[in-house]
């Protein structure tokens, strides 16, 4: 039921920043998000043995947004110089058997959480369509996987890493994102038919179809990924900030692997 009432109030909001948030606000909005993230992240590291220096990590993740918001083409050149920074931080401020560690961690949070998460400001910049794409294809997904899973899961899918989740559960969620991707597909078509341009698809509903395979296969991925690193460390939820969900990383761990994937599926069919 916590579960429930937190999409129940997150839901609406997130919809509403996407179809009515200038890009300014995604942007700052997806950032603190990050940043959120992050700290749960590197409390992640911690627990594994590191000590993060989490203000310059946390001031390195601002400075990407920042730079996605002016000058988002200069994102690649300031990953390079954030790691060396990263690096130099922590050669001077870790004890020498934790330089290494402590700044493969930082480098790695900037990465897994600042860098993927940019992504999604600069989907929204071509328009709130997108959005909505990943973010029901990721969500139906993630709902089929957890009830079906419970109900009729029976084979486990990772039970080194993930022992709740099943096969059953994630066919289900691959279902679950395809009919969403052709229920979004077909209701644009009938909003465009009566002059509504609210979600726009360019391209064959095949190359959708595919790609909604591809995102929830990435989705899963993410969701595994973080639950090995909470393993790892030993802990059983990022957080406790979203009742029902555990931390933010818990509740976007998902995303972190399938906006870029959805990002580069863009720029591969612009290619083609």
């Amino acid at each position: 039921m916590k579960r429930v009432l937190t999409a129940i109030v997150l839901v609406p909001l997130v919809l509403w920043l996407v179809f009515k948030g200038p890009y300014w606000l995604v942007d700052v909005v997806v950032g603190l998000v990050a940043e959120l993230a992050l700290w749960e992240f590197l409390s992640l590291a911690d627990a594994a043995g590191a000590k993060t220096p989490r203000i310059a990590t946390m001031i390195c993740v601002a400075l990407l947004f920042l730079v996605t918001f002016r000058r988002p083409e200069f994102i690649a050149p300031l990953l390079g110089a954030i790691t060396l920074a990263l690096l130099i931080v922590c050669a001077f401020s870790s004890p020498l058997n934790r330089v290494l560690p402590d700044a493969g961690y930082s480098v790695f949070g900037v990465l897994y959480i600042g860098w993927t998460l940019t992504t999604l400001p600069l989907l929204f910049a071509q328009g709130p369509s997108l959005v909505v794409y990943l973010l029901f294809v990721v969500w139906a997904g993630d709902v089929a996987a957890l009830y079906i899973g419970r109900t009729w899961g029976k084979r486990k899918l990772a039970p080194a890493i993930s022992p709740g989740k099943s096969w059953e559960g994630s066919i289900a969620s691959v279902c679950a994102s395809v009919a969403i991707t052709a229920f979004l597909l077909w209701i644009s078509t009938v909003l465009l038919a009566h002059g509504i341009a609210v979600l726009e698809f360019p391209g064959s509903w095949g190359w959708w179809l595919g790609v909604a395979v591809l995102l929830n296969v990435a989705a899963q991925l993410g969701d595994l990924v973080e639950s090995a690193l909470k393993r790892g460390a030993g802990v059983k939820d990022s957080g406790s900030l979203l009742p029902g969900h555990g931390g933010v990383l818990d509740r976007i761990d998902a995303l972190l692997i399938a906006a870029p994937v959805l990002w580069y599926a863009l720029l591969v069919q612009q290619v083609l």
